[in-house]
């Protein structure tokens, strides 16, 4: 089918506080065809949205070129429009008037604003709604409003950026049914749909094809055909054997990618996994209780999560060695069996040793103490720091979850009131 959106070699850069460039997306090239849905699946740091804004015309690409239709975009993509996952309504406006935003903005008449506002309304299910305002909705019809926000303008092509994930569980589902009927159906206004996910069994459910994104910065990994009939089936192995190949490419390190041992990585080339040592050492515990293996996909349905709520967990687990994660099995390593089997002090130890050794900002954190005259730092001097590979948010996120995870080391201590970091010099795990 012919090409809608052509990203020819995109990067995007943005200046980081200290002035350094930081790369959000490295030379991505992609095709998006009539007749298709595309899932941009990824974990957190590899610029699915940032992609999602680029075809958008919301953000200009640093190098490279976007193209809709054959003509290069030089602003908002007139063949385009948008699904955000907060719904983005206007809390002072009904649910008719937020649908005809967008078509007064284009200055269609007032009657025909009117008469496809309605139609639009009463296709996405929210007919008898069209005089409440947003506070009186629920999440799932709130973004609903947003899908008749975007379908009432006939896009030839529809964004929509995690429109599920702020949803209920069985609110979801039923949205996500209710597009794939839309979309099998005559009365879709719409040539295509790019969704950007992080749910992997989501993008085997919507997506015709699903393209991969590394991370750190956003690169295309990886694209996979999903030639499966609709509606698809959660149980089939088909289904099943897709969900476990693309989970091994979201985990499993990159051929082509010379990643550094966590022995000798610095803290913006093995970032930390936002996961807790609770949490972490919660995984291991259950790997043990299995015998020393487990399924992930198999042990996210038991727990009654979603798989890409525990690869932040896995991902702890591996980088301090104590699970060993080979496609969708996670195995425990001698060092994870003794950590879970010992007692509570010598578990402590054993986690201050992996982390001091296998957790780069924990061992930066620690050895820039000891380098103090004093032993304390202000927690600001790494945020700085950190700032220098991170956004503001992710730099937080980093420190904080160094902190937790050198506070239950005793490698050193943190005070929230003068906001200082000091070397913990009693403890036995040092």
């Amino acid at each position: 089918m012919p090409a809608l959106i052509t990203v020819d070699q995109v990067s995007k850069s943005f200046t980081g506080a200290a002035g350094d460039e930081l790369r959000v997306l490295d030379n991505i090239t992609l095709d998006l065809r009539e007749g298709e849905i595309v899932a941009l699946l990824g974990r957190s740091g590899s610029g699915k949205s940032t992609l999602l804004r680029t075809i958008a015309g919301l953000i200009a690409p640093t190098s490279g070129t976007v193209r809709y239709r054959g003509t290069e975009l030089g602003g908002a993509n007139p063949g385009a429009a948008m699904v955000f996952q907060t719904f983005a309504l206007m809390p002072w406006l009904t649910v008719q008037d937020n649908v005809e935003l967008g078509l007064a903005a284009r200055g269609v008449p007032t009657a025909e604003r009117r008469e496809r506002a309605l139609a639009a309304i009463d296709l996405i299910g929210l007919d008898g709604f069209e005089s409440a305002y947003p506070k009186e909705l629920s999440g799932g019809m709130r973004q609903r409003v947003g899908f008749a926000r975007a379908l009432v303008l006939e896009p030839d092509l529809l964004l929509m950026d995690e429109p599920f994930s702020a949803l209920d569980v069985l609110t979801a589902e039923n949205l996500r049914n209710e597009l794939m009927s839309l979309w099998t159906g005559s009365k879709f206004p719409t040539r295509s749909i790019c969704v950007v996910t992080h749910n992997i069994e989501e993008a085997v459910l919507l997506a015709d094809r699903v393209l991969v994104l590394g991370a750190n910065p956003g690169h295309l990994r990886a694209e996979i055909t999903v030639d499966l009939d609709r509606p698809r089936d959660r149980k089939s192995p088909a289904f099943a054997a897709l969900v476990d190949h693309l989970y091994d490419l979201l985990t499993g390190r990159e051929t082509d990618a010379a990643e550094p041992e966590p022995a000798d990585a610095t803290p913006t080339a093995r970032p930390l996994p936002p996961a807790s040592v609770g949490g972490l050492a919660g995984l291991v515990e259950i790997v043990h209780a299995r015998g020393g293996r487990a399924d992930l996909p198999d042990l996210a349905a038991e727990l009654n999560f979603e798989v890409d709520d525990l690869l932040p967990l896995v991902d702890a687990a591996a980088l301090l060695d104590f699970l060993l994660v080979t496609g969708g099995d996670l195995h425990l390593t001698p060092t994870g069996e003794a950590f879970t089997t010992a007692d509570i002090q010598r578990s402590k130890e054993i986690f201050a040793g992996q982390a001091r050794d296998r957790a780069p900002l924990v061992r930066t954190i620690r050895r820039a103490l000891e380098a103090g005259a004093h032993g304390t730092l202000r927690a600001g001097f790494f945020r700085d720091l950190l700032r220098r590979g991170f956004s503001a948010t992710d730099a937080r996120q980093q420190l904080d979850t160094a902190i937790d995870w050198g506070r239950y080391a005793e490698l050193f201590d943190y005070d929230t009131n003068t906001d200082r970091i000091t070397l913990d010099t009693t403890s036995v795990h040092t």
